[in-house]
């Protein structure tokens, strides 16, 4: 495919995504019904479209349209290019550019219109970010960086790293945990790697790691993954020697687990009614993902303040759960990968109160300023009997 042909498909997609389908089941459909795009096609339209999901209000203001094809036009003057370049209508290009397209100067552009942050949620934003509002937002307009998890108990992060290169992948140790590496080269070959296909490293988020190397020591201990989904921390956590427990709402979620553990040499066990008590209670709750936009950033656009007033309840109902199933003396660890203080340190101060026998031993709050996603820790202690 020509440069213009993967910008009229992404305009299509986007018109798709804008029509209300999930950005995924865009992409999946567009390349289903599209076999003679190769890999690098259908990895560079991806791109396009991610983009554009994440600068959608400001490439709209741009390009004088929320279209697909407003989008894309706000995408290339957003880097100067040229758009006649690329809208010719020839070889499957977007067709030329109207008149009034052609000679439309934007007005000046509003600063949450440049930030491409949603009107209704900027108050809770800036109360939650302070004098970090702006370069934090501004990150969230940009691609994340790709994070491995290196699996401590079989591997060294530098013999990692070793095997990784000669897989052709480039990665750094990266500061926000010990176990995290940044991959700076190749990242698309990682999951045909040999230390991935090996279980000695896992895709992960820095931050998510970071999280866990805040909790306590789990060596031996007996942990529930309250919220595990994917099973992420869950692997994690077991690396670290944690006898692991892994429970969700929607057990559908956790059905890769069992394949994720065997590959990583880790033992979980899979609870839909998880009793008894525990030595660490894992509540990684539904959240706003506010902290992780700038890789899903079509949940920027879907928020709204009664779905957002949900997961509040939510929130209060599985620490309420969660609460139940804490052992005397034993630790409950509340994460989102949300940086609003509704559902980070509100949540928590309104569970101290219905729970006077927690207390607040740490918390801590990550924006993609220190590199990773945006995440929050809360780790409370049970009172001994």
């Amino acid at each position: 495919m020509t440069p213009a042909a993967r910008f009229q498909a992404a305009a299509e997609i986007l018109d798709q995504f804008l029509s209300g389908m999930p950005a995924e089941q865009c992409l999946t459909r567009w390349a289903r019904n599209s076999r003679y795009a190769g890999s690098k096609d259908r990895a560079a339209i991806r791109d396009i479209v991610y983009d554009a999901l994440r600068c959608k209000r400001s490439y709209a203001h741009l390009g004088g349209a929320e279209t697909g094809r407003g989008l894309v036009l706000g995408a290339l003057r957003s880097r100067g290019a040229d758009p006649t370049q690329y809208f010719t209508g020839e070889r499957h290009a977007p067709s030329a550019l109207t008149p009034l397209e052609a000679t439309y100067t934007p007005a000046p552009m509003p600063e949450l219109v440049a930030l491409d942050c949603p009107d209704w949620l900027a108050p809770d934003m800036k109360t939650s970010l302070g004098t970090d509002l702006a370069p934090v937002l501004e990150s969230l307009r940009q691609r994340a960086p790709v994070f491995l998890r290196v699996n401590l108990a079989r591997i060294s992060r530098e013999h990692a790293i070793a095997q990784l290169a000669q897989d052709g992948i480039g990665a750094l140790p990266h500061l926000l945990a010990p176990t995290a590496l940044e991959v700076i080269d190749n990242p698309r070959a990682i999951q045909r790697s040999r230390p991935y296909l090996d279980g000695l490293v896992e895709l992960q988020d820095a931050a998510s790691q970071a999280v866990i190397s805040e909790l306590p020591d789990v060596q031996n201990q007996t942990v529930l993954d309250y919220c595990a989904g994917g099973g992420g921390k869950a692997l994690a956590l077991a690396a670290l020697g944690a006898k692991v427990t892994a429970h969700d709402a929607n057990p559908a979620r956790m059905q890769d687990l069992p394949n994720r553990a065997a590959r990583a040499g880790a033992k979980i066990a899979l609870s839909e009614q998880p009793e008894g008590k525990f030595d660490l209670v894992l509540t990684d709750v539904p959240c706003s993902g506010s902290g992780s936009w700038r890789r899903s950033p079509a949940g920027k656009w879907s928020l709204t303040r009664n779905a957002l007033d949900q997961l509040h309840l939510a929130q209060m109902q599985i620490l309420d759960n969660a609460r139940l199933h804490t052992r005397p003396d034993g630790w409950l660890a509340y994460v989102t990968c949300s940086m609003l203080k509704s559902e980070n340190q509100l949540q928590i101060a309104n569970f101290l109160d219905r729970a006077p026998e927690f207390e607040l031993v740490k918390e801590r709050q990550l924006t993609p300023l220190e590199g990773g996603d945006g995440f929050y820790l809360a780790l409370l202690k049970a009172r001994a009997a």
